[in-house]
């Protein structure tokens, strides 16, 4: 490729109808001096494609980086849906199992409470016989010894004993009135 130094040395031989050589030189310093622009132009637009190039690929590096991290997010989340999902699977099962064994438990509480509510009854109930037949049998003894004790006696000594009240408090009944309301669950 010629140089503008070329051009600025370069040498015509001379002849005798030749053309004017102030003319020749001054065409050929604009043309050296275009030349120089151009060559600069070109040295520039070389340096730009090359910075542009670079730029491009740079930037293709990057793309293909986002395409993997896109990948990698898509397979991550999907991931991680999965991983979610299982684990709600876990935590669902691991409540129904939770209120299941709550459920036992309070059926077998329940029964338990059921059973002693039986076996307490039925100890009142045995208590309750065994009392009553406990005081009916001590007052049949009272019966017995008033009885024997007061047989002798007549009738208008024990009516005058019979005048006298007890006091309040300390007030009593009959023994047959005491064995009835044994009977129909009253208290004494």
């Amino acid at each position: 490729m010629i140089t503008p130094l070329d051009i600025q040395n370069k040498e015509f031989a001379k002849s005798v109808r030749g053309y004017k050589e102030e003319d020749v030189d001054g065409f050929l310093d604009l043309l050296t001096l275009d030349l120089e622009k151009v060559l600069e132009e070109n040295r520039k637009l070389k340096d730009q494609v090359k910075n542009l190039s670079a730029e491009v690929e740079r930037y293709r590096n990057s793309e293909g980086a986002v395409l993997e991290t896109l990948e990698a997010a898509k397979a991550l989340m999907g991931d991680i849906s999965v991983s979610a999902e299982k684990r709600a699977e876990i935590l669902l099962k691991n409540a129904e199992l939770d209120a299941e064994l709550i459920q036992r438990e309070a059926k077998e509480s329940i029964e338990r409470l059921q059973e002693e509510s039986v076996t307490m009854r039925n100890r009142l109930n045995i208590f309750r016989t065994r009392y009553r037949s406990l005081l009916e049998s001590e007052l049949e003894k009272f019966d017995n010894l008033s009885a024997e004790l007061f047989a002798d006696k007549d009738m208008e000594e024990l009516k005058a004993y019979s005048e006298v009240k007890p006091a309040p408090e300390l007030r009593t009944s009959s023994s047959k009135e005491t064995i009835t309301n044994l009977r129909k669950g009253e208290s004494i």
